[in-house]
């Protein structure tokens, strides 16, 4: 192995009935290898096919509330959300007003409010309560635990 021109290069791979590959084309000089390049193309294909599956996947669960929904249907909805957020997952809590409910808003804020306020060990609020429409969103991420 050395440097050698490009041509010198071409007729070595040429030999050796390989190809000539451009690894690092804005290095000066350029850098190339002589290497299979169907070889080269599968083994880069395994690495990101790899590198693909150790990477997490973020699940988001939903909840979902009225803008006055009662206190056991809040407490059972709230255990959901723990759990959801205990797990790993991400938590897209929402208040969907119906009709004129939407008079109530700030109803549906206090609520949202309230949920991050008691989840809050387990997540951390990343997006605060937004109206969007008909819904009210926010967003919670669980809390990751240090090892």
């Amino acid at each position: 192995m050395g440097v050698y021109p490009i041509s010198k290069a071409r007729d070595i791979a040429n030999e050796q009935e390989l190809d000539l590959v451009e690894i690092s084309p804005n290095a000066e000089p350029p850098v190339c290898k002589v290497m299979d390049y169907k070889k080269f193309l599968y083994e880069q294909k395994k690495r990101e096919k790899a590198m693909k599956a150790k990477a997490s996947k973020v699940v988001v669960k939903e909840i979902r509330f009225g803008p006055q929904t009662d206190d056991h249907d809040y407490e059972f909805k709230k255990r959901h959300a723990e759990k959801f957020l205990k797990d790993g997952a991400k938590l897209k809590a929402y208040v969907f007003f119906k009709g004129r409910s939407i008079v109530y808003k700030d109803q549906g804020e206090i609520l949202l409010l309230r949920l991050a306020q008691e989840l809050e060990e387990l997540g951390k609020v990343e997006q605060m309560p937004k109206l969007e429409g008909k819904r009210m969103t926010m967003f919670i991420a669980p809390k990751t635990s240090k090892k």
